[in-house]
């Protein structure tokens, strides 16, 4: 197959360095398609350096191109709402994360964020925050784990967690790469491992207060395809990229509020993992993109997830639903984790779903 990656790279990098008039600057506007898993980006020229996102333009794209639209009436909206420092072509560029809207400027389906937002408003005086350990399997063009055997499959699973060297660890150089183009973007990356998986791994954002979480954990995502791109290879999100007794992946997020971070805030801890017991269906629902289908391949109660049909929890436990983690219990205060969210959910309905439940008692 061929791609990107057959070319001279050598012979791009001397147009790279050619000079570009100081008030320019290439703005790469980033959104999420109808899937609500993948993300498009197209790249436009100013004639300013934009510092926040209503100093840029709204645009529009062909909706029906993105499974948002018909052809009939495709155009859709952009509108800018975050700004990142651009990895890729650096200096005064950006990327720009940006909302969804319909001709009729309602939201398109797979913009998650509008009500994300809302809910983040009406929470904004308990200080949520959240991290997100986002899990990704790579690939390779033939859509196999990368470094993995044409037939047959690699060693049982065991070695490769955290896992150093040539035959437990494969593609670090993209975790590498893109963990240092997220901190150039501004994105609050926060760590990084190898999974238990042979070819995936995990990077962590957060903490991050309110709607901030759902636009890094995108914006992340977004730079990880580029850095894939680079070294031809395929990132997936799939919550199951291998059938049988292997690991799948998720996007585990800890959550907490101002009153949990405190003295005794353990009290808080249970008195919302008590309110997710009573909305275990609801959270299945909005933590992955498909309504909990995807999830159910995953959480089965083996290879350290919890049952989809069951709410549980637990101390240090990988295998619940949600987890206090061991020194959380010691202090008495701290953040929970919940297990459940898949590694190909919109990070903005899992965040909703959090404070409704646990913040607004809705």
């Amino acid at each position: 197959m061929v791609n990107d990656t057959l070319l001279d790279k050598t012979v791009t990098y001397q147009y790279m360095d050619l000079p570009v008039p100081s008030n320019k600057c290439l703005a790469t506007y980033v959104w999420i398609d109808g899937t609500g898993e993948d993300v498009r980006g197209k790249t436009r020229t100013l004639d300013f350096v934009p510092t926040k996102p209503s100093d840029l333009p709204v645009w529009n794209y062909d909706g029906s191109s993105t499974y948002q639209s018909q052809g009939s009436n495709s155009d859709t909206y952009l509108i800018p709402v975050a700004i990142y420092k651009d990895p890729f072509i650096r200096g005064n560029n950006v990327l720009v994360l940006c909302e969804t809207y319909k001709y009729n400027k309602e939201p398109t389906e797979s913009n998650k964020r509008v009500r994300c937002a809302e809910a983040m408003e009406k929470a904004k005086g308990v200080h949520p925050w959240f991290g997100i350990e986002q899990e990704y399997t790579l690939l390779d063009m033939d859509l196999k784990p990368f470094g993995w055997p044409k037939q047959g499959f690699p060693g049982p699973q065991g070695p490769y967690y955290c896992g150093v060297g040539a035959n437990k660890v494969y593609g670090r150089s993209i975790m590498e790469a893109h963990y240092r183009a997220c901190l150039y973007a501004g994105i609050n990356i926060t760590g990084t491992n190898a999974e238990v998986l042979l070819s995936q791994w995990e990077y962590q954002v957060g903490p991050c207060e309110g709607i901030s979480i759902g636009d890094e954990l995108w914006m992340s995502r977004y730079i990880l395809h580029r850095v894939a791109e680079d070294f031809g290879v395929v990132v997936s999100f799939d919550p199951k990229p291998v059938e049988g007794n292997w690991n799948g992946a998720g996007a585990h997020i800890n959550f907490s509020t101002e009153a949990m971070r405190t003295q005794d805030g353990i009290f808080e801890i249970e008195k919302a993992i008590e309110k997710l017991s009573k909305h275990h269906k609801r959270h299945i629902q909005a933590y992955d993109p498909r309504g909990g289908k995807d999830n159910e391949k995953r959480l089965t109660g083996r290879n350290e997830t919890s049952s989809i049909d069951t709410f549980s929890s637990g101390v240090a436990n990988r295998g619940a639903s949600v987890r206090i983690p061991r020194g959380v219990a010691e202090e008495g205060m701290g953040y929970f984790e919940d297990r459940r969210p898949s590694s190909n959910c919109d990070p903005y309905s899992v965040a909703e779903a959090l404070v409704r439940t646990c913040i607004l008692d809705e």
